[in-house]
């Protein structure tokens, strides 16, 4: 039993050990493909290796300075995948939309889970505000716990996808496996909850230059955050509460954990001592807190093609 439900784990593997994806949506409505077009930064990139192929062709000797053009625009590319805000690779939302600003709303988003040791309580410590957050789930992980990952669609949150397996090279990965870790994460949650997921969070924010036309195809935004309390390596509540709450504005993204919390005094998973005072704090600021499809979009134009 998880609080005052049970949880019914379901395996995740057929009988020979291989993963087993939902081979469709099972009747939740897949989200519609959202239109893509290339960033300037991209095009800049294609164009400048058509250069270099080009240049080579026609000038064989200067290969040397045409492939350390090409090396040094991979350089680029892989240093801005680090900067989980990058606005340079495809969109990406790091704020909610003014008209939610306006609101004085602020989007609180959990990573890694679920964990049935930690999210219930979670859960509940969401209720005693009346507050609403999205949950990024990793999608094996939700296939383990089905019955936590419905609870948490009941009690009026949202499960968002944060890939299929969390492989600490996403970022890496070639478009067709990039398409199939976030395909298989999809209809894995959507056949749990009955809701396919809208927004997507790369493992670690880490971002891909190849992965914005894989999220357009599965009608996914990539959503980063503004602040973060590094719960899962700082083990002081103080800390990682002053990181979220110090300059706090209305219309932030609020990121933590609800697995992979560090663990504090007395082996509390940070989390649990921070939300309590994170949550206090934000109501004394009069700031309400809501989950990514709750949040107030107002006109914004991210708002006609989500919904």
């Amino acid at each position: 039993m998880i609080g005052q439900y049970e949880v019914q784990e379901r395996p995740t593997t057929n009988g020979l050990g291989a993963a087993v994806a939902p081979a469709s949506y099972r009747g939740a409505s897949a989200p519609r493909r959202l239109p893509w077009a290339p960033p300037p930064l991209i095009r800049a990139s294609f164009g400048l290796h058509v250069a270099a192929v080009a240049g080579v062709a026609a000038l064989p000797e200067a290969w040397p300075w045409a492939g350390a053009a090409m090396l040094a625009n991979h350089a680029l590319l892989g240093s801005l995948g680090m900067w989980p805000q990058c606005p340079w690779l495809g969109p990406n939302l790091v704020r909610l939309p003014a008209s939610a600003a306006s609101a004085r709303q602020v989007a609180l988003t959990f990573d890694d889970g679920p964990d049935p040791g930690v999210t219930p309580a979670v859960l509940d410590l969401l209720d005693q505000y009346a507050v609403r957050a999205s949950f990024f789930f990793i999608a094996q992980r939700a296939a383990a716990h089905p019955s936590l990952v419905r609870e948490v669609v009941r009690r009026g949150h949202d499960v968002q996808n944060h890939s299929d397996r969390h492989t600490p090279g996403f970022a890496c990965l070639p478009p067709r496996i990039l398409a199939r870790e976030i395909g298989a994460a999809q209809a894995r949650l959507a056949d749990i909850t009955g809701v396919a997921p809208r927004f997507f969070r790369p493992p670690m924010g880490l971002r891909s230059p190849l992965l914005d036309p894989v999220l357009a195809r599965f009608g996914l935004r990539h959503v980063s955050w503004t602040r973060r309390g590094y719960d899962t390596i700082s083990r002081d509540a103080d800390t990682v509460l002053r990181r979220l709450t110090g300059p706090l504005a209305a219309g932030d993204i609020l990121l933590l954990h609800d697995a992979g919390s560090a663990r504090g005094n007395g082996e509390t998973p940070v989390v649990l001592a921070v939300l309590p005072r994170m949550l206090a704090a934000l109501a004394a600021r009069r700031l309400t807190l809501v989950s990514l499809t709750s949040a107030d979009w107002g006109g914004d134009r991210m708002s006609r093609q989500l919904w």
